[in-house]
């Protein structure tokens, strides 16, 4: 199993020291954090998405074998609540070109208000292209349930397995071959830092999976906690 393990972003001011050395500019971050990590996930998307050529930039900047997740817009996820997803996801689809070979899997993170819609769902994964994967992070109770997880199987689509001060978020579906990990708050010191027996506990269950690649993201940024709990929790796995 190849396993992939990065951050949420990369462009935060308070990883000078921790990842980026002082005196090394801005403009130099991500080919810093490219050396240290194979992957990163680009949440910024979710706010305002990037043009087809800074994705090229990116591409261009980080060695080969590198990898980027894009979180998808928030105009499909939020606004639109996947409802007529066929144009966003061709926009989102026609930017993220730019990155090539190293496009990552695209992360559809829900609202925690938006109820169960199995059908809204399986209409939004039709209109990816099948090369792409995509992985879905649910945060309303309403979509455990075995229709939901039937679409996610139909449409070779992850479920995001996600945690929050150490508590999972989801049942450990496997629905797809592949999975994706997202880390967000621990509750360790400094916070929002894991521990080493929570990140041991998150290894095992990536090993143990089965799955053909796993992409692990550490969302908890502040204080580079995502750095150092990165780090290590590459050695784990």
């Amino acid at each position: 199993m190849a396993t992939l393990v990065g951050t949420s972003g990369w462009q935060y001011r308070d990883w000078r020291g921790v990842i980026y050395p002082q005196g090394v500019p801005q403009r130099l971050w991500l080919e810093t954090y490219a050396e240290t990590f194979a992957t990163v996930e680009s949440n910024n998307a979710f706010y305002r998405l990037p043009s087809a050529e800074l994705f090229a930039s990116w591409r261009e900047r980080t060695p080969d074998g590198f990898v980027m997740a894009v979180k998808a817009s928030r105009f499909l996820t939020h606004i639109k609540r996947l409802a007529e997803p066929e144009e966003p996801v061709e926009r989102l689809m026609g930017a993220v070109a730019g990155l090539g070979d190293k496009l990552g899997p695209i992360l559809l993170q829900l609202p925690p208000n938006l109820k169960a819609d199995p059908g809204k769902l399986d209409r939004c994964l039709s209109c990816f292209p099948g090369r792409v994967r995509v992985a879905v992070e649910f945060r309303h109770e309403s979509w455990w349930t075995d229709e939901t997880r039937k679409v996610l199987r139909a449409r070779e689509a992850a479920l995001c397995w996600a945690d929050r001060l150490g508590r999972p978020q989801n049942p450990f579906w496997d629905t797809a071959s592949w999975g994706y990990v997202r880390l967000h708050e621990g509750r360790a010191t400094p916070r929002p830092s894991y521990g080493d027996m929570s990140l041991r506990s998150w290894a095992r269950r990536v090993r143990e999976a089965g799955w053909r690649d796993a992409y692990v993201y550490f969302n908890n940024d502040p204080g580079g906690a995502a750095v150092r709990n990165a780090r290590r929790f590459a050695t784990l796995v």
